[in-house]
């Protein structure tokens, strides 16, 4: 409970300086844009005023995102942050469609503007400060895990790029003398639009259900094997339901003639050491190894050979041989990655095949299943 907590703290605290400096910049900016008639000038303004509205939206998705889970919303309300992050991308390409607008009207008339150097100082102010809550938001975005600080961070340094066009083309307007702040108008547009496309697209990805990266994949892994007694892990798969909330289902081997009392036992110790220790709640299913026949021991090694042979990237598991008065089951699991180029049942057939090709008593039953990582 604690760690929510700070989680919440720290993030409403980043809100709450990104309203404060936002309301800030975006007052600077409005009046000296409106005073000297800079339309991307006051443009980048009204961006900065829409970043109060983003921030004030991330306040509100930390303090309900840290909502304890509810009968409604058994597995909590975490992400609540992704939806949030598509709106602040909403209001990202929203700013950018009136700013082509606003910005066309200014080309259009080719109005000379009165350069002053009081727009070059508040444009220089508002890059140093939004620099520096770029700096700051990605700093508690890595601290904290939280996709919405993420995509203000982003937002800030789009800012930093854009209030910098709008620099270099009142500077330049003035050496020049000709009216650019059209153009620079239509480039910092194009820019924040590609800011919030692509804050849009991670979002939908994760609410659609993306795939943790393969180092967590590695580390779950990693923690089950440093028990000595397990033998291995397949079927790893896992859900997430916001930044910090992950479930995951896991197969564990365990020696078959192990006592079920202690297999269980020893299960329940890895799901229980995963609650209290990590963000993921975990179920282990146990799964008996036989490891002390010879021919299902060699059989193993084999059949494992030959899965490889088809495909470096394959695994085998689950295996196991039912023996009977002629002939005998050779059953197991084929694990390949979404990308694989052969179909199940052209891997499905060179494995029987080969199999075959070993002793006609043997029986291929195969399971050919997609995984993220093997």
């Amino acid at each position: 409970m604690g760690k929510t907590k700070s989680r919440e703290d720290y993030g409403k605290m980043a809100s709450l300086v990104g309203i404060f400096a936002n309301i800030l910049l975006a007052t600077g900016k409005i009046l000296v844009g409106m005073l000297f008639g800079f339309v991307s000038v006051m443009a980048d303004g009204f961006n900065n005023l829409t970043d109060c509205g983003s921030s004030l939206m991330s306040f509100i998705s930390f303090k309900m995102s840290s909502k304890p889970a509810d009968k409604e919303h058994p597995y909590g309300h975490e992400r609540i942050e992704y939806i949030a992050s598509m709106v602040v991308a909403f209001i990202i390409l929203l700013i950018a469609f009136e700013l082509v607008k606003e910005s066309i009207a200014s080309i259009i008339s080719a109005e000379m503007l009165e350069f002053s150097y009081v727009i070059v100082v508040a444009l220089v102010v508002s890059i140093v400060v939004k620099c520096l809550m770029f700096f700051y938001n990605r700093s508690v975005a890595k601290k904290i895990n939280s996709d919405i600080l993420k995509a203000t961070a982003v937002d800030c340094l789009s800012d930093c790029i854009s209030t910098s066009v709008v620099l270099v083309a009142v500077i330049l307007g003035k050496i020049i003398n000709f009216n650019v702040d059209g153009y620079a108008g239509v480039l910092v547009a194009i820019f924040i639009s590609i800011a919030g496309f692509n804050i849009l697209k991670e979002m939908i990805s994760k609410l659609i259900g993306q795939a943790p990266d393969k180092e967590f994949f590695d580390e779950i892994k990693a923690r089950i094997l440093a028990h000595e007694e397990i033998l291995g892990v397949h079927d790893l798969n896992v859900y997430s339901y916001g930044p910090n909330k992950f479930f995951a289902s896991v197969h564990i081997e365990l020696d078959a003639h192990l006592d079920p009392l202690v297999a269980h036992e020893l299960v329940d110790d890895i799901e229980r050491e995963f609650l209290t220790e990590t963000n993921i709640v975990l179920t282990g299913h146990y799964d008996p190894i036989v490891i002390n026949d010879e021919e299902v021991n060699v059989m193993r090694e084999m059949v494992s050979r030959m899965v490889k042979e088809i495909d470096e990237s394959y695994s085998m598991h689950d295996f196991r041989m039912v023996k009977g008065p002629h002939k005998t089951n050779v059953i197991f699991e084929v694990a390949i990655p979404f990308d694989a180029k052969l179909k199940d049942e052209e891997i499905i057939t060179k494995l029987r095949e080969s199999i075959n090709a070993l002793d006609e008593k043997y029986i291929p039953v195969i399971m050919v299943e997609k995984q993220m990582f093997i």
